[in-house]
């Protein structure tokens, strides 16, 4: 057989809302999922590839209003030069009946639902073994019956499917029911996965694409889809990541003493510059110790970066503050506040108490002074 290209994608989450996130970037977000669909069309073109092989979670619920699946179906059927061939992952599964049968009976030719587990013919000489997701939880291990199925000889086998490999790990629980050696068992050229969110390699033979537009700083980066190539029988396919996701997802640790300067490890430290931050979902984690001013530093930077990047988080709670005497002194010289200031101190520095009510009453402290000061200036 000639060689067989193909973009293997997964988890779109069509529908996703993103609640947590603050309303000016959770539109662009959700934008961002749907205008994917263009972005792996043109990874397909790119790769001259004919045919789009999505392993589950198109959708991000079992109910997607209908303006978020006509939309999608649009899109991709807008692309007639191209054939996507779709299977229900967890979050869509088949128990989705009036979601599917809705989607079914609207879908242009070019975009194939596969609901079923039986063998599809992409093209000569190559087969594809579809294996849809049935609940949300299946129990089982949906892609056993590739390796009873008998294709003609001399055929190259795929595997489309969702769900967590033994021993590899899953984003939901309870989900981890495939087999790791399936591809050798299945006889399978290449094991088309969805369910884990980033980019991983299980074996020369199987992979998860991860979501080709990322939805949470576990995935960094930009999300990708994968252009395979299957040669003949035998050959180890060809697999090259290609950038799709138009957000960049970082998260950094920040890791500081009272000898450094924070303006400068920050600095250092962030992603990105210019224009490019407005892309970019940063999450700063920062660690170790700070004396009150460099903490008062540290939260001035950071309120300077924030508007910078499409959204900024930053974590503190690893990060502990030093207060000398003069600290205390800087924040009142008497009264309630003083008291406030001393009993927080106190607190903070309890050994009797557990190590999280001394982290917020060191927290506590640390804006206590950051107020008074930032008051006085």
């Amino acid at each position: 057989m000639r060689e067989f290209r193909f973009i293997h994608t997964s988890d779109l989450h069509l529908g996703r809302r993103f609640s947590n996130f603050p309303e000016d970037i959770r539109g662009r977000l959700v934008e961002a999922r749907h205008a994917v669909i263009d972005s792996l069309a043109h990874a397909a073109r790119q790769h001259k590839a004919t045919d789009i092989l999505a392993a589950g979670d198109i959708f991000d619920t079992e109910t997607p209003s209908e303006n978020v699946w006509r939309q999608a179906l649009t899109a991709m059927g807008v692309q007639q030069d191209l054939r996507w061939w779709i299977i229900p992952g967890n979050h869509d599964s088949l128990a989705a009946e009036t979601l599917w049968s809705s989607f079914k009976a609207a879908a242009p030719p070019t975009v194939k639902l596969l609901d079923t587990p039986a063998p599809v013919d992409l093209g000569p000489g190559v087969v594809l073994l579809p294996a849809p997701a049935t609940s949300r939880f299946p129990g089982r291990d949906l892609t056993e019956w590739m390796t009873g199925h008998v294709s003609p000889e001399g055929h190259s086998r795929i595997g489309l499917a969702h769900g967590g490999v033994l021993d590899f790990g899953s984003e939901e629980e309870s989900s981890e029911t495939i087999s790791l050696d399936r591809a050798a068992t299945a006889g399978l050229a290449y094991l088309a996965l969805g369910d884990w969110h980033g980019f991983l390699k299980v074996g020369d033979r199987t992979y998860y694409s991860g979501s080709p537009e990322r939805d949470r700083f576990k995935h960094r980066g930009r999300g990708v889809c994968l252009a395979v190539t299957v040669g003949g029988p035998g050959a180890v396919p060809q697999v090259e990541p290609v950038e799709t996701g138009k957000f960049d997802w970082s998260e950094v640790e920040l890791p500081l003493t009272p000898e450094q300067n924070v303006s400068q490890c920050l600095a250092s430290l962030l992603p990105g510059e210019g224009t490019s931050r407005r892309d970019m979902l940063c999450r700063v984690r920062a660690v170790g110790w700070v004396n009150m001013k460099q903490r008062m530093t540290l939260e001035a930077e950071l309120e300077n970066a924030r508007p910078e990047f499409g959204h900024f988080d930053f974590n503190d709670s690893d990060l502990m503050t030093e207060c000398a005497a003069d600290d205390l002194d800087a924040i009142a010289g008497g009264g309630a506040l003083r008291v406030a200031a001393e009993a927080l101190h106190d607190a903070s520095r309890d050994e009797r108490s557990g190590s999280e009510d001394r982290r917020i009453a060191n927290a506590a402290l640390g804006r206590l002074y950051s107020i008074v000061r930032g008051m006085s200036e």
